[in-house]
């Protein structure tokens, strides 16, 4: 297909002495004196190679090919204002795609209030929500699959992406409804230590599977780990069926289980952070508006009682 070579400046004073049907009035217009209007539909005719304007004394009219080409010409016009629009909503983050993975926890905790007040204050942003673990979110921030990461436990040895703790929150001891312990409010770690666990796989969370483990260890204990499962609802209901026990964050309370007993640990101090992630060389306006979200707005964990 030949590509067409016709300056936008010609195309706008065609619609345009197309609109009015008067020389006069359509450089008044267009603000341009009347030879330079005439110059320019001339080259524009000698481009289609046929008349555009009939020109009779005192009256202007479009030609068979001039009707033929003002549709196609306004729609050009059209599609170029809209597209400078577009580019200039993206430009400023007032619209554009912004791609964010998040742990399955979160879903319970930080997401959705944080997504809930970006849309408010960003309604022309469209938002691609991914779910996965913590290690492949930082893969994925690497390789440019995803612009903002929510996950746990965020790495100490990156230096190409910033981190920023949203929210911190305690740890609590899952266990099957008939474990002995379950009838207790508070859980001693160390009354843990013979039986086996249910756990996230290291690969999904390494940072946070080494807090847990080191969370036993200063327990006394080395927890014997016999399942594992990458989603937290999976690990509960491993527990439920009696294959084990578990550390998980508190707000996994929220999966609200029958067959599962949610209970506080002592020692208490341990806090399991959830972080924002970006690129720290990453320009896009939508990752800076996420972020002044978050700071202007910290997510805040509702507490429930075990």
């Amino acid at each position: 297909m030949e590509r067409p070579e016709l300056p936008l400046q010609q195309v706008h004073a065609f619609v345009v002495l197309a609109e009015e049907l008067h020389f006069g009035h359509a450089a008044a217009r267009l603000g341009i004196a009347q030879p330079p209007l005439s110059q320019q539909i001339r080259r524009l005719e000698d481009r289609v190679g046929h008349a555009l304007f009939h020109r009779e004394p005192g009256r202007v009219t479009l030609t068979p090919a001039g009707r033929e080409l003002l549709p196609a010409a306004r729609r050009v016009l059209a599609d170029l204002a809209d597209g400078l629009a577009a580019a200039r909503a993206v430009g400023s983050g007032r619209a554009g795609r912004l791609r964010i993975g998040f742990a399955a926890s979160l879903a319970l905790t930080v997401l959705p209030g944080l997504l809930r007040t970006f849309r408010d204050r960003y309604p022309g942003v469209r938002l691609d929500i991914r779910e996965m673990t913590s290690a492949p979110q930082i893969a994925a921030l690497h390789d440019r699959t995803i612009d903002i990461g929510l996950l746990r436990e965020p790495p100490t040895d990156e230096t190409e992406l910033g981190f920023r703790t949203v929210l911190s929150e305690p740890f609590v001891a899952v266990l099957p409804p008939n474990h002995p312990l379950a009838a207790q409010r508070t859980v001693q770690l160390a009354q843990l230590a013979d039986s086996p666990f249910v756990l996230l796989p290291r690969a999904a969370g390494p940072q946070f599977h080494d807090q847990i483990i080191g969370l036993c260890t200063a327990a006394g204990f080395t927890p014997r780990i016999t399942q594992h499962a990458v989603e937290w609802q999976t690990v509960c209901a491993l527990v439920e069926t009696g294959l084990g026990v578990s550390l998980a964050p508190a707000s996994i309370r929220r999966i609200r289980l029958k067959g599962v007993a949610f209970r506080r640990i002592t020692p208490d101090t341990a806090r399991t952070r959830v972080a924002v992630a970006w690129r720290r060389n990453d320009r896009n306006p939508l990752v800076d508006h996420l972020l002044t979200t978050v700071s202007q707005d910290p997510p805040k964990l509702s507490r429930r009682a075990p």
